[in-house]
């Protein structure tokens, strides 16, 4: 198929883009830089913002399905800056897909749209989305979500995966950035460590994507759904992040915070940041500290049995590649 692959230039993006043409299938890319390594694999790129409607119509030209990755992410920053990109800009793309006829798209969403505070044990897709937000990262996604699963017809089938914590070799945010906190310090445990969380190693991310966008037919079950997508295995948040300490050869996070101290923390700093008008994110912010001490892990028994979809990198496989990675001169701790 033609395929085009949205925000390639990103961390599951690019895994997404040599997944599909590892498998023969035609691949444009749609990102803000020209990256050498899409081009190696063969990817016609085009260049500019999923905020720019004009770009986005120009990238969807002749397409069969979209993979609209291109988000921004983070726990802090101006609502106009989440919303152009992450509703607005998927706005754009349903739209160019109508004008341009293209038949499939797959959006990547977010876990966090359905994400209070509370823990979330075992829930699956009849989790409501919050009626008040943390973040804009999720408030705006989830209005994205909303958007691109409203918009499937007969014409424009869509479907909604929530991947949870994709991390893996080549990661540029979470592990570099868990990694940075931790060697400086600045790194605590919030709450008393008992929580667990899902995550998804990046190559079974990018497989569910490619999995949902075969199985989008007419009729088919995925049409206009979301869907949770994880490694459906567990693990413990604390004993996790200190494995990947003892990878990147850190010492375990000793010191601790109560989770109320460290949400009152946070509000306390997203007060003055907001006063201050400062755009850069704050040590700490409700979200975060709601993220780092709550549960949160998610039935996948929909992606199994809609699209076939079954994490074949395991946790402790995934770790071992991750430690390799880390063990290469050119990786984030170096």
């Amino acid at each position: 198929m033609h395929a085009l692959v949205t925000g390639a230039g990103g961390f599951l993006g690019r895994y997404i883009v040599e997944q599909l043409a590892a498998r023969g299938d035609r691949v444009r890319t749609l990102a803000r830089s020209r990256y050498a390594a899409l081009e190696a694999l063969g990817a016609e790129t085009v260049q500019g913002d999923v905020r720019d409607a004009a770009a986005v119509e120009r990238a969807c030209d002749g397409i069969e399905v979209v993979f609209h990755v291109a988000a921004v992410a983070g726990i802090w920053g101006p609502w106009k800056l989440f919303h152009e990109i992450n509703t607005l800009g998927t706005a754009n793309v349903i739209a160019a897909c109508r004008k341009h006829g293209v038949g499939r798209l797959v959006y990547t969403s977010s876990p966090s749209v359905t994400f209070a505070g509370r823990d979330q044990r075992g829930v699956d897709e009849s989790a409501p989305y919050p009626t008040r937000w943390l973040a804009h990262y999720p408030h705006t996604k989830a209005l994205a979500e909303q958007l691109v699963l409203a918009a499937n017809t007969a014409e424009l089938l869509t479907c909604a995966l929530r991947p949870h914590l994709i991390w893996g070799p080549r990661d540029q945010h979470l592990i570099p950035r868990l990694i940075e906190r931790a060697a400086s310090g600045q790194l605590r445990q919030i709450g008393d460590g008992t929580n667990e969380v899902d995550a998804v190693y990046v190559e079974n991310a990018a497989t569910a994507h490619l999995l949902a966008a075969d199985a989008l037919w007419p009729d088919s079950p995925v049409a206009g759904r979301p869907y949770f997508i994880t490694n459906g295995e567990p693990v413990n948040c604390w004993q996790w992040i200190n494995e990947i300490l003892r990878l990147a050869e850190l010492p375990p996070v000793e010191r601790r915070i109560p989770f109320s101290a460290a949400y009152a923390a946070g509000a306390a700093l997203e007060a003055a940041w907001t006063l201050l008008g400062r755009t850069d994110e704050p040590r700490m912010t409700r979200f975060l500290a709601a993220q780092l001490a709550t549960s949160h892990y998610f039935d996948i028994t929909a992606a199994r049995r809609d699209f076939g979809y079954e994490p074949k990198i395991s946790m402790a496989v995934g770790m071992q590649r991750l430690a390799r990675w880390l063990a290469e001169p050119a990786s984030p701790q170096a």
